[in-house]
């Protein structure tokens, strides 16, 4: 999803390197030493102004978070949480979502969340997806034996799709909601645009997986 360019998004993100990391690959596989702990570690791909990613840093002080997304201006907007109220256990990438293994060691991720990618609805776009299997098989490598990935989106057809590829790939599928803001699943945090999406009547679709 194209966002407008802020002015100056880049320079104030390079104003708190404490909170966005520059050369994130210097950290990989020491992530525990960046956040001076020994606590899980959940990522977000494509955490867009950091609404949800910050939230849940707020909620679990005792896991540590990454937002990671590669557009300057959204990031900035999640940055800006963090800098009015921070919190330790929250840290921003810059990245390309699909070189994750080059800021991860392998098994070094607790759970990965994937909240309203873009559907990529043409077929020719499918590899796009953040969900097709190359980005499987990536989030395997990074992820710990058992890892989770949870996923939201109100794109039935991207859900669908997913659903799929998940059990193409052989992950266990071990919920699934299809109306998520009408079941009993309790502390939902919510993104900007599942806010807005949910207003519109819209329903919210989630589901957990893991790998074996």
């Amino acid at each position: 999803m194209r966002v407008r360019n802020r002015p100056g998004a880049a320079e104030y993100m390079a104003e708190y390197p404490q909170y966005v990391v520059a050369g994130p690959e210097q950290w990989q596989g020491k992530w525990q030493a960046r956040f001076g702990n020994h606590q899980p570690l959940h990522i977000e791909i494509g955490s867009g102004k950091g609404r949800f990613i910050y939230e849940m840093a707020k909620a679990h002080p005792e896991i540590n978070y990454i937002g990671i997304d590669m557009q300057v201006s959204v990031l900035s907007m999640a940055l800006a949480k963090q800098v009015a109220a921070p919190l330790s256990n929250l840290q921003l990438l810059q990245v390309n979502g699909e070189a994750l293994t080059q800021y991860f060691a392998e098994n070094e991720v607790d759970r990965i969340y994937l909240n309203f990618s873009d559907p990529w609805p043409k077929k020719r776009h499918e590899k796009r997806r953040l969900t097709y299997k190359t980005f499987l098989k990536t989030y395997e490598k990074i992820l710990k034996p058992h890892g989770e990935i949870h996923f939201k989106t109100d794109n039935q057809g991207l859900f669908e799709y997913s659903l799929s590829s998940f059990s193409q790939y052989g992950m266990i599928i071990q919920q699934v909601w299809l109306d998520l803001h009408d079941s009993n699943y309790e502390n939902n945090i919510m993104t900007e645009y599942e806010e807005k999406f949910s207003k519109r009547g819209q329903r919210i679709f989630r589901v957990e997986v893991s790998y074996h």
